[in-house]
């Protein structure tokens, strides 16, 4: 039978420290998100004053309205939905399909590729040899440079390799004694049992996706086709109010500002993401845990 403790008084102090500490952890990562919550949903206008730190001082919705009524917006925000699920569909099916093949002994070269491959881990080419060659792939102001360059990424790879190692010969040799060559095994056999795994990378990848800035930035010059990350970026750093008060019901300009719809558009752009990752931590753990325990 177990017996409690009393804690010394080193161990309590100890403890209270840590405690005061993650506090204060938490209140400097929480308050800045909870800064633009409350000025986003705060009169434009009367947040102009300052003074509003913990609750709205004038309670309006009109920068919301104003953003959703700027058309630039929310054609950045469906690029970034159809950039978002088309990348991260190509991204799993390309990866796993290329990680299956790795996982295959009977691969001619299979260390020369793991070797390159791992390389590319620590060194990349720089971002203006991969300018040109987005240039001669005639991928700028090009939707597809979203996708083609994100088709593929080593680092998933890995994980797709450790789990494809554990899953049990005697299901490929199964499908090979019915006729399935090694592309119907994958698609029919493979993917089925390895939804965690796919989950996993799905997440990873769509985070990315729906985060990316900088490739709108650099490949991206037709307004059309940049995302709503990139569009936010350029307001933010050019200090663009004329594009931000675009496009407004007139009533509203009294009670909004061009740093009002910033806060807005921000709140805009990554709740979404924001609502959906506590819900999805989990697969994040289990898959950088995947392959490193065992049975």
């Amino acid at each position: 039978m177990f017996t409690l403790r009393r804690k010394t008084a080193g161990e309590a102090t100890f403890d209270a420290f840590n405690v005061l500490g993650m506090l204060v952890i938490c209140f400097i990562t929480i308050y800045p998100i909870w800064y633009v919550l409350v000025n986003a949903f705060n009169d434009g206008q009367d947040a102009m004053r300052g003074g509003i730190y913990w609750w709205p001082r004038v309670m309006s919705l009109d920068s919301f309205e104003a953003v959703f009524n700027n058309p630039g917006i929310m054609k950045a925000m469906g690029i970034t939905v159809m950039k978002t699920v088309s990348g991260t569909a190509l991204h799993v099916f390309f990866t796993a399909m290329v990680a299956y093949a790795f996982s295959r002994r009977e691969l001619i070269g299979r260390k020369v590729y793991m070797l390159i491959g791992t390389v590319t881990l620590f060194f990349g080419g720089g971002l203006i040899p991969t300018y040109l060659l987005v240039r001669d792939l005639h991928l700028l102001d090009n939707f597809l440079v979203y996708i083609i360059p994100a088709m593929f990424n080593f680092f998933d790879l890995i994980i797709f390799l450790a789990f494809f190692r554990e899953i049990p010969a005697g299901l490929e040799e199964a499908a090979k004694i019915d006729g399935a060559n090694d592309f119907s095994i994958f698609v029919r056999v493979v993917i089925p049992v390895s939804m965690p795994v796919i989950a996993t990378i799905a997440l990873f990848h769509g985070v990315y996706q729906w985060n990316d800035y900088f490739t709108g930035m650099i490949y991206i010059n037709n307004m059309d086709l940049q995302p709503i990350q990139t569009f936010l970026y350029r307001v933010i750093a050019q200090s663009s109010s004329n594009l931000m008060m675009a496009n407004m019901p007139g009533g509203i300009t009294k009670s909004v500002s061009s740093q009002s719809i910033k806060l807005a558009t921000m709140v805009v752009t990554t709740l979404p993401i924001v609502l959906a990752y506590p819900f999805l931590q989990k697969y994040f753990v289990k898959g950088m845990m995947i392959g490193s325990i065992k049975g």
